[in-house]
């Protein structure tokens, strides 16, 4: 069981990086006006994503790799609060945006408890 987690976390997230490139646009209007460099951090953040994913797939760095892959989903959690917050803003239904908050924190616990 352990092992599918592990490949459906992988796959969920290379997934993610993928979308950072096919879906651009909405990625970078995620992230407030004042944030410089906007599409480059977009570009840069699904590289992260395709990159540890694949880290995390390889058993050698599979614990450093899902140790930053945590810390990654950390440091994209303001961007998620400034989504919920500003939910007129897309074309996204406001409670999903508001449930996907802790939804990060799962995928924090899961990524902890795969990378072992």
């Amino acid at each position: 069981m352990k092992k599918v987690a592990l490949y459906i976390f992988c796959l969920f997230f290379a997934t993610a990086g993928f979308g950072h490139f096919i879906l651009e646009p909405f990625f970078t209007g995620a992230m407030p006006e004042w944030v410089p460099f906007r599409k480059a951090i977009v570009y840069i953040s699904g590289v992260m994503e395709i990159l540890l994913a694949i880290g995390l797939f390889m058993k050698r760095t599979r614990k450093q790799a899902g140790l930053l892959i945590a810390v990654f989903l950390v440091l994209v959690f303001p961007v998620n609060v400034y989504m919920a917050l500003t939910a007129e803003n897309y074309d996204v239904p406001a409670i999903v945006l508001w449930l996907r908050l802790p939804l990060q924190f799962v995928l924090i616990w899961w990524v902890l408890k795969i990378r072992k």
